[in-house]
């Protein structure tokens, strides 16, 4: 048995580099059904396995454990269960070129994809994708050299030894053959994946099938409805640019291409909902650049942290009558300042109107009591990548309230969690510690110097999937660095990512994974932010520049170069 190589994925994530295709489904099911302890998440690719854990202690214990994890394949490797039957309409824009690449018409192609049973091995890219491994390789094709733009819920597609349904629209670049109505990803099952890890599936031609609509809408989000009066809700009177509903989110999906999601600055929303009285779960709104304005109904106790963003608050008009007993004009409305990390009450009928930050990306605003809507996969928070959870806030929307926890007190005032440097608005850059990604070595020796000594600046094409980065000053001029270079060109097969990732595509120009991140990605990653930094990664403006500092990933202190990630 062949020791795994183990490579370090972030201080709390380990990725192992095995020998083969059942090599790694083998281990993913020993970690499966005997997790370690700490281990949060674990999920499978085409040559790796990555575990995630629930602390930096907690991976450095497991990673001993890893390396004397029994790698051999097991001896049954036939899927369990009856086949899960998938029909096809064969009619894929690719299927003729599939038929060239493989040296069989369209019927022999046809033939081969249903004359074998396939097998899920794995899942990732978006929720409910996975991919299947046939009994014969006679269907291997490349990927497309060209993807598309959009390709539509339920194609049926090759690529690699790989072959999958497509279950929302998306972009792709795998061989289309045909199309299915079968739902890959459904979340009014009980589980919503049709096809997990081992799962068999029988192909079968069928002549003519249903169109499969896309099962969500281009947002894949759930509107949120109107709740019942309960006495106490806060109604959105305009969303600003983006607002969401998010909490901490929903770990331990991977295998089934969800990410954790959840609020991008978690400690911003831990405090909103510290000063409140809530749990630290709870959801709570995270808007960006203000302009987000709610009206309390029923009398609320409310925090603002994160961005530091002035904020307004304006009575109800109270209306009175005269003397005569007829009725007068009333008082009208006043104004009040509503405070940055300290709890204010939001008395019945009154607004809070956010403005634009001052510093910082993100507010977050907690409710004492907590946003009560729905949980989907035991979460509330909005997931844009994968299209999950409650839609984005909306003027008219009503959000309901949990009931407060009288065991819980509301906090006082706190400073603010932002650090100085975006809290003063500073023009120097922001620094956040790495650690050597599991690909590091895939590039040259000076861009593994350069993504530490060059600054790098915020682009506006940044959200919650991830910053992008354009290249910033030199350490010893203010002219532009360069983009990073790779000195291993091959095509890396997709493999699990955590949040934090810097994943460089071809343009040398990284890419930092925030919450809601994919699960899996086909670029190398060169270093890895620690979690501790992340939300300051979540504050960073458009514009604003950053720096990154190498660190050891098992005890976090500054290293002065790269360092190996890697052991066998």
């Amino acid at each position: 048995m062949s020791q795994p190589e183990i490579r370090w994925a972030g201080p709390r994530a380990l990725l192992m580099q095995l020998d083969s295709l059942e090599s790694v489904l083998a281990v993913h099911a020993r970690l499966q059904e005997q997790p370690l302890r700490g281990q949060v998440d674990v999920l499978a690719a085409a040559q790796t396995v990555l575990a995630v854990f629930d602390s930096g202690t907690t991976a450095r214990a497991a990673r001993t454990a890893l390396a004397h994890l029994d790698t051999a394949p097991a001896t049954d490797t036939a899927a369990t269960g009856d086949p899960v039957r998938i029909e096809v309409v064969y009619d894929g824009d690719d299927l003729a070129e599939v038929g060239r690449l493989t040296g069989l018409d369209p019927d022999g192609v046809i033939a081969a994809h249903t004359g074998q049973l396939w097998t899920a091995a794995f899942g990732g890219f978006a929720p409910g994708f996975a991919y299947l491994v046939g009994e014969n390789e006679t269907l291997t094709v490349p990927r497309r050299t060209s993807p598309r733009t959009a390709v539509p819920a339920g194609a049926v597609a090759l690529a690699g030894n790989f072959s999958a349904v497509y279950p929302r629209r998306s972009p792709g670049g795998w061989q289309l053959i045909g199309h299915t109505a079968s739902r890959l990803w459904d979340l009014d099952r009980d589980q919503p994946a049709l096809l997990r890890p081992g799962t068999a599936v029988q192909y079968v031609a069928v002549r003519e099938t249903l169109t499969l609509t896309d099962p969500t809408p281009d947002d894949g989000t759930h509107s949120i409805t109107t709740p019942p009066s309960t006495g106490h809700s806060l109604e959105v009177i305009a969303p600003g640019p983006q607002s969401l509903i998010q909490d901490l989110g929903r770990p331990g999906l991977g295998d089934v291409g969800v990410s954790k999601a959840g609020a991008a600055d978690t400690a911003s929303a831990r405090q909103a909902n510290r000063l409140v009285g809530n749990a630290p779960g709870d959801a709570v709104i995270e808007t960006i650049l203000g302009g987000l304005t709610v009206r309390a109904h029923g009398e609320l106790t409310l925090a603002l942290t994160g961005a530091i963003t002035p904020a307004e608050i304006t009575t109800a008009e109270i209306r009175g009558a005269d003397i005569s007993g007829e009725e007068g004009s009333g008082v009208g409305p006043s104004t009040r300042t509503a405070p940055m990390c300290s709890p204010f009450a939001l008395h019945d009928g009154e607004t809070l109107q956010l403005d634009a930050p001052d510093a910082g990306l993100r507010t977050y605003v907690a409710i004492r009591g907590g946003i009560d809507v729905p949980q989907v996969l035991g979460s509330r928070s909005t997931d844009v990548m994968s299209g999950i959870g409650p839609a984005p806030l909306a003027a008219g929307t009503v959000l309901p309230l949990g009931p407060i926890d009288q065991g819980r007190t509301v906090g006082a005032a706190e400073p603010s969690t932002l650090p100085d440097a975006i809290r003063r608005g500073s023009k120097e850059p922001v620094l956040l510690r790495i650690t050597s990604g599991p690909r590091h070595d895939w590039f040259t020796p000076a861009s593994q110097e350069s993504l530490t000594t060059q600054a790098w600046t915020v682009t506006a094409e940044s959200n919650r999937i991830g910053v992008r980065l354009a290249v910033g000053a030199t350490p010893d001029s203010e002219a532009p660095g360069q983009p990073l270079e790779r000195v291993v060109t091959d095509e890396l097969p997709s493999e699990g990512v955590v949040a934090g990732s810097l994943q460089v595509p071809p343009s040398g120009l990284p890419v930092l994974f925030l919450a809601d991140h994919p699960v899996t990605g086909g670029y190398p990653v060169i270093g890895v932010v620690v979690p501790e930094d992340l939300p300051i990664a979540a504050q960073l403006a458009p514009g604003a520049a950053l720096r990154f500092q190498t660190v050891d990933p098992e005890t976090l202190q500054p290293t002065p170069r790269p360092i190996t990630t890697h052991s066998s």
